[in-house]
């Protein structure tokens, strides 16, 4: 793609996959009411049509989860642990602290930080097999302090029905003991409408995280509401920034890298040397044809979605790697730092040659659960953040109400919402006209409230007087329990 000299609408002109989740609506939203009205019985036939197997319950059981951590592969293991460990360690410096704001002398305001309640982390099957994906999904929850964890990962017929062994692993090395053989979009429906009964039972959850197909985005698009989610995850997808510094082979891997993922992904290289885009070419011809997934990584290659693209400089590539706002951008540049500082749009950055994806893939300690589709221009990655609530405590003293009362009433009464301002002045009857003021017992104030309390001829109750002095706002105190009736 030659972008040489151009003024385009850049976000117009980048490549893009092809993904219509509108489309999957039509698919997905049978599946969801089914699971809404049917619950663990449909989940059930869904697994026997789509993964041919038959289950007795989507509850993997707790034997499977050890069994399948007895048998893991050592090398796997340590090289799982010292993920969850990078990626522990930075995510617990982004937990973030409660902070109180005293904005007048009696006014304070604290934004406190409070985990979700419970939560459902989506795994992903198909091609490939994701037991990274549960580190990053479970991590920043336990992370956040989030009370309960339910993990999804799609049944595997050559393991009986159970998700794949390494990711049921994963999930025994963290901890997490609630675990479900479901997938695509009947997965989302669970968690959202809870299913099963009794112990096995899977009760709704408040977020769902983590990503999956085109299924499992339009589950989430059709049930966001009910449920919170992260993000609707597109085909997977790098951008790489590159001069005539880069290594040609570099470049080359990482492209197929990510290529390898999925006939959808997209591996877009921008660079102002033709050189360079000339050497990366004669590397993927001969780097490809050696992968394990060289088909499945050709296809990704050749599609619409990716491509290399020349700009007059490293300027003009700037502009273009921000209109397309990768999930995974590279610069592999001549000062890469500084460079990588401009970038605005992308869902993480890797600086340098030393730097690639597949490290933040696995061991950077960074989070791969990022936004895809150009979504990282609004939107970030999975974090800490993701699974907590920002909840603004509001703490006003008497007097400092008092002070900024006018200011209240006179942008109540400009929006033309008098009620607002009649809210805070009642509470200062002794600066409202005689006529205004709300002393005295509350049958004076309103009529409904009349009678001898424990009369038994009426029934009614009556409010004892106030002993409040002079111009003080009704508050009667009472000896015993009163029930007002209207």
């Amino acid at each position: 793609m030659d972008l040489l000299g151009g003024s385009l609408d850049l976000r117009t002109v980048v490549p893009r996959a092809e993904l219509d989740v509108e489309t999957a609506l039509d698919a997905a939203r049978p599946i969801c009411e089914d699971v809404r009205v049917r619950g663990e019985a449909a989940l059930i036939e869904y697994g026997e049509r789509f993964d041919g197997v038959h289950l007795q319950s989507v509850r993997v059981a707790r034997e499977a989860l050890a069994n399948s951590l007895s048998t893991l592969d050592p090398q796997v293991r340590a090289a799982l642990e010292e993920s969850i460990r990078r990626a522990r360690k930075v995510h617990t410096d982004q937990k973030r602290r409660d902070v109180r704001t005293q904005v007048v002398p009696g006014g304070a305001v604290t934004e406190r930080w409070i985990p979700v309640d419970r939560v459902g982390l989506y795994v992903p099957g198909g091609l490939a097999v994701y037991p990274s994906s549960v580190v990053m999904n479970v991590i920043p929850a336990q992370v956040a302090g989030v009370g309960a964890i339910a993990v999804a990962s799609p049944p595997q017929k050559e393991f009986g029905g159970l998700p794949h062994p390494t990711i049921l692993a994963a999930c025994a090395l963290l901890g997490v003991e609630e675990v479900y053989s479901v997938g695509g979009a009947q997965a989302v429906a669970m968690f959202a409408y809870g299913a099963g009964q009794g112990a096995t039972r899977c009760a709704p959850v408040d977020l769902v995280t983590g990503p999956g197909n085109i299924y499992v985005a339009a589950a989430k698009r059709l049930l966001k509401g009910r449920i919170g989610i992260d993000a609707e995850a597109g085909p997977t997808e790098i951008a790489i920034l590159a001069d005539l510094s880069a290594s040609p082979a570099h470049v080359a891997a990482d492209m197929i890298s990510q290529a390898e993922h999925d006939p959808l992904a997209a591996a877009v290289l921008v660079t102002d040397s033709v050189a360079l885009a000339e050497a990366v070419e004669l590397e993927l011809g001969k780097q490809v044809p050696a992968t394990k997934h060289s088909q499945r990584i050709t296809a990704a290659l050749s599609g619409r979605q990716s491509a290399i693209v020349l700009v007059d400089d490293i300027e003009a590539g700037l502009a273009v790697v921000n209109a397309y706002a990768a999930e995974h951008l590279e610069i592999q540049t001549s000062n890469a730092r500084v460079v990588a500082g401009r970038v605005r749009n992308a869902g993480a950055v890797f600086v340098g040659p030393h730097s690639p994806v597949s490290l933040g893939d696995y061991c950077a300690g960074s989070n791969h659960v990022l936004p895809t589709g150009g979504c990282a221009c609004h939107s970030s990655g999975l974090s800490v953040q993701s699974f907590l609530k920002g909840v603004h405590i509001v703490e006003y003293s008497e007097a400092a109400l008092n002070e900024v009362a006018h200011h209240v009433v006179a942008l109540a009464n400009a929006e033309d919402l008098p009620a607002h301002g009649e809210a805070v002045t009642i509470r200062f009857p002794h600066e409202q006209p005689a006529q205004e003021q709300h002393g005295g017992d509350l049958g004076s104030q309103y009529p409904e409230f009349s009678g001898a309390e424990g009369d038994p001829a009426t029934g009614a109750n009556s409010a004892p007087q106030s002993d409040a002095g002079p111009g003080a706002g009704a508050g009667p105190e009472s000896n015993g329990e009163q029930e007002l009736r209207w």
